[in-house]
């Protein structure tokens, strides 16, 4: 519905901003009154767009003219496959780290893993990539500072998805372009990751700290095991139980920082994508952007709820019995 509106609040006309059609003529107009029935009332001009939405259909671009829907389907896995590797790099650093703060509870170890994660936090992502493109780029040349592979290496679209692209290739060249391609997404996907890892931390700890002061933990000490079976047999998984429900919360936060991140980094993602598309005025690409971007967020919230009621037996409720 809030798509559906943006196409009444741009400046222009209505059937422009949802076709894409500058330059339609009147009797092109006309046909395209028909078919997004903007000659009947507000509730079938809606059902018409989602049904338009439904097939595929999003319009064409005001700026190349081309399809929307060709332009996401190129552009969203490189958006995705960012955005999974820096959820997955949180993930690995920010956990183990809340588990170690939460097992040094109170003490320095504690006390500098939360002051550094809040000093993460703190850092505009937008100052991070340029600082980390001017030390490990420019300073030491190690990663590369834009794109995604080099332009030595000619690998075939077939997912968009960069990494099983080089794996299903024939090119004799296939894993000097994986390790480019490694190279290339590493420096974007640590800068994205780092902001998430700070939530991991807390989160991480706080559900360490809750699992330590439950009861099973307390007799699992007075049954005389050691201080490492406790963490790693029974604290560590149930205390990651409670960390995967919050998975989904923050990847709608990681799309937001991925989308300047890949501007820095000139990652040809839809985030990118979509900030040119508001400096170009181009209105059908924002409205179908935009939607495109909530829908996947919103796959990934539903994937989580269903990852965490398959590892914990007392979300799926009464349903499996006693």
């Amino acid at each position: 519905m809030l798509s559906f509106s943006l196409s009444f609040l741009f400046p222009g006309d209505n059937i422009i901003n949802l076709s894409g059609q500058l330059n339609a003529s009147s009797s092109e107009l006309t046909q395209l009154n028909h078919y997004y029935q903007h000659d009947n009332n507000i509730i079938e001009q809606y059902l018409a767009y989602l049904r338009h939405v439904l097939q595929g259909d999003l319009g064409l671009s005001m700026a190349s003219q081309s399809p929307i829907s060709h332009e996401i389907i190129k552009l969203l896995p490189a958006t995705m496959e960012l955005s999974i590797v820096a959820l997955l790099i949180a993930m690995a650093i920010g956990i183990p780290l809340g588990f170690i703060a939460a097992i040094k509870h109170n003490k320095t170890t504690d006390n500098v893993i939360l002051a550094v994660s809040m000093l993460g936090y703190s850092i505009p992502v937008f100052w991070l990539g340029l600082l980390a493109i001017l030390f490990f780029s420019i300073g030491l040349g190690w990663l590369p500072s834009a794109g995604r592979i080099s332009l030595l290496f000619e690998i075939e679209f077939v997912t968009g998805f960069q990494f099983i692209d080089i794996l299903l290739s024939d090119s004799p060249y296939k894993w000097q372009a994986l390790n480019n391609a490694l190279a290339h997404i590493i420096l974007p996907a640590c800068v994205i990751a780092v902001a998430p890892t700070t939530i991991f931390v807390r989160l991480s700890r706080a559900a360490m700290i809750e699992v330590l002061a439950t009861s099973y933990i307390r007799a699992a000490k007075s049954k005389g095991l050691s201080f490492s079976q406790i963490i790693f047999r029974h604290a560590t998984r149930n205390a990651l139980i409670k960390i995967i429900r919050h998975v989904g919360l923050q990847f709608a936060n990681l799309i937001t920082i991925a989308m300047v991140t890949e501007v820095i980094f000139s990652w040809p993602g839809i985030g990118r994508w979509l900030i040119e598309s508001i400096y170009q005025r181009d209105y059908t690409a924002i409205q179908s952007g935009l939607l495109v971007l909530s829908c996947f967020i919103f796959i990934v919230h539903i994937l989580t709820d269903f990852i965490y009621a398959a590892l914990n037996p007392l979300a799926r409720g009464n349903k499996y019995g006693s």
